[in-house]
């Protein structure tokens, strides 16, 4: 790199850096300070752990294009094929132990004559060739676009006219033995290589059942915007947004055990058939093929930049979604919630007692604040408070201390030990007396009183791991809406921190009930079981920072679902517990704590299911990865 581009980069740093640290005069002190203590080389180290820990960069890498430049992005980074491209992909697929054949069936209702054509014309230019294709033309079709189906039909023995519903003619299509069946629209369009990445991935992937792809939004002139990047396979997701249709493809030997679309579901009927697939698949045979393979119509102006919520939960999902609910015997409610569905999980009969477990150190302010809007707030009838007193010495904290014991359901633990947060969690886990635990920090404070009853319904429900809330800075921006994995080359970081209140997010995924790798332990709840059988939190390796995230690692890596609710709200005055500045013993022990998860979970920090590789790792704003990171999906 020139040297220019180095103090360009360089410089674009400045800013975040004088943000965390204090503004100008507060950054200065604190580099003086760690200057004297530990040279040039802890003022580098104090700088790096400074920008991988909380808050947002406040200016992008300078050396790219606006990050939101989406036909940029496109231009660098998924251009049309090339001719070269195309045979290099072609003769790939030639050494494939075998071909996979896909029948893809599109509805011609509502299209217009020149949307048709071109979709038709996406389907033909595929590189894959194994393809047929139904035009379904239902009552919705247009004269002349039945007309132009009519024509194409007659030109190309791959592809057939059905005079029929999109359901009908998806019901009727044979897609063979072992192919693979998919519905699109006739006003969207496929990426050339589409069929190609799906053929490649079921190929790699045997087993697989169901493929998806992400998506993107397609202009009359070609232009592209708005792109879908999806995660992983996220049932939690699916029950709040359905995110796989487009573009999904079903085996049809799942077909064949599930059944096909049912027409009582009206536009949710491909959300239904996703659902049905769930309930009868496992994760390792639902792959996503992270790439904007699926290019839907722009139906507004307005919908260039924001999403379409009929289009992610569709009239007749909340339908669909209470029938799913109802075969899985669980007991929940399904409505509609901002750009999406919300589940209200049942709480049985009688609910669980929870142990609430707050640590601290003096902070008299924050404790009584936390402990009295829990005591003052919460609906949830049955929870006790352990406070774990880590060698408070304040006269009148450890007097609040003293009167709150005296309260019933509130014990006051006292451990003197040097701070080990995990430690701490775990003695208070030992003593405790409720089937359900919280881990709760002292700088919390309860927003919604239903809260803890929300978190606690869908932490017991089978396969659930830890539930995280939605944590806000006391200015009422975003703190906490799940943990990704990976941000800035370190261990994890919060998604859409800063998001504004009223905000929905990427794709609303600010705003809907969702899986994730991790989630914070500033409040977290967890059945006690899952707690003893992981080990708790790692007080040996993991002191102070990150044992949240390994906490929840050893659960996914056990089976479990750790999830994100919004519904569960609080505030999280964070910065008013941090440190002014960090002690050279402080960043050393970071340093090892951030080594030891990056020794311990490896790749799956890079590659976190619940994010995409076309997403950004740089900051927590979805915007795009510049260059995207390598797909997980490979060939043979």
């Amino acid at each position: 790199m020139s040297t220019p581009n180095r103090l360009w980069r360089a410089l674009a740093f400045i800013p975040n850096a004088l943000y965390k640290g204090g503004g100008l005069g507060g950054t200065a002190r604190r580099a003086v300070k760690i200057l004297r203590q530990s040279g040039l080389r802890g003022v580098v180290r104090s700088v790096s752990v400074l920008l991988r820990n909380d808050g947002p960069p406040l200016m992008a890498d300078a050396s790219r294009p606006d990050r939101f430049q989406y036909r940029e992005w496109v231009k660098r980074h998924d251009a049309p094929l090339a001719p070269a491209q195309r045979q290099a992909l072609e003769a790939r697929a030639a050494g494939w132990p075998r071909q996979p054949g896909f029948v893809l069936v599109m509805a011609l209702d509502g299209a217009d004559a020149q949307q048709a054509e071109r979709a038709v014309a996406s389907v033909r230019d595929q590189v894959f060739a194994h393809w047929r294709l139904v035009l379904a033309a239902g009552p919705g079709t247009a004269q002349a676009v039945k007309a132009l189906a009519g024509r194409l039909a007659a030109s190309e023995p791959r592809i057939e006219l059905a005079e029929a519903t999109l359901a009908q003619a998806f019901n009727a299509a044979d897609p063979g033995a072992d192919g693979w069946l998919a519905a699109c629209d006739a006003r969207d369009a496929l990426a050339a290589d589409a069929l190609w990445r799906v053929a490649e991935a079921a190929v790699a992937r045997p087993e697989a059942a169901l493929i998806y792809t992400d998506e993107d939004r397609i202009a009359a002139d070609g232009q592209r915007s708005a792109p879908y990047f999806k995660p992983d396979w996220n049932l939690d997701l699916l029950r709040s947004q359905d995110f796989v249709s487009r573009l999904a493809f079903f085996a049809a030997p799942l077909l064949r055990e599930v059944g096909r679309l049912d027409e009582r579901f009206g536009d949710a009927a491909r959300y239904d058939l996703v659902l049905r697939a769930a309930e009868r698949l496992d994760a390792a045979r639902i792959v996503h093929v992270p790439k904007a393979l699926y290019h839907r119509h722009v139906a507004s102006e307005e919908a260039v930049h924001a999403m379409d919520p009929a289009e992610y939960a569709p009239e007749g999902g909340e339908r669909a979604l209470q029938a799913h609910l109802a075969r899985g015997g669980i007991e929940a409610t399904a409505e509609r919630a901002g750009a999406g569905f919300r589940v209200r999980h049942a709480l049985p009969a009688e609910p669980p007692l929870v142990s609430l477990f707050i640590p601290t150190r003096n902070g008299l302010k924050l404790v009584r604040q936390c402990i009295e809007s829990i005591l003052e707030k919460t609906l949830y009838p049955r929870y006790e408070i352990i406070l774990i007193d880590n060698g408070s010495d304040d006269p009148e904290a450890l007097r609040y201390f003293e009167e709150i014991s005296a309260r019933a359901g509130v014990r006051v633990l006292r451990d003197d030990s040097p701070f080990n947060y995990s430690a701490l969690n775990n003695q208070a886990a030992a003593v405790a007396k409720g089937e359900v635990f919280g881990l709760i920090n002292n700088d919390i404070e309860v927003i919604s009183p239903d809260w803890l009853g929300e978190m606690v319904s869908i932490a017991l429900q089978p396969g659930v791991g830890a539930v995280g809330a939605r944590l806000w800075y006391p200015e009422n921006t975003l703190q906490h809406a799940g943990v990704v994995l990976g941000y800035r080359g370190g261990v994890a970081d919060h998604a859409h921190r800063r998001l504004g209140q009223g905000d929905a997010g990427y794709f609303g995924r600010a705003a809907l009930l969702q899986g994730f790798s991790a989630v914070t332990a500033a409040c977290l709840i967890v059945r006690r079981a899952l707690y003893e059988q992981v080990g708790g939190l790692d007080e040996k390796h993991l002191k102070v920072a990150y044992n949240d995230v390994d906490f929840c690692l050893r659960l996914r890596e056990a089976g479990y679902r750790n999830v994100w609710t919004p519904h569960a709200e609080l505030y999280h005055h964070e910065s008013a517990t941090r440190p002014s500045d960090l002690s050279e013993a402080q960043i050393q022990r970071f340093l090892g704590e951030e080594g030891y998860m990056k020794q311990r979970w490896g790749e799956l920090l890079f590659n976190d299911p619940a994010y995409n590789p076309n997403l950004s790792l740089a900051i927590e704003d979805f915007s795009y990865a510049w260059p995207p990171r390598a797909a997980k999906v490979a060939a043979p």
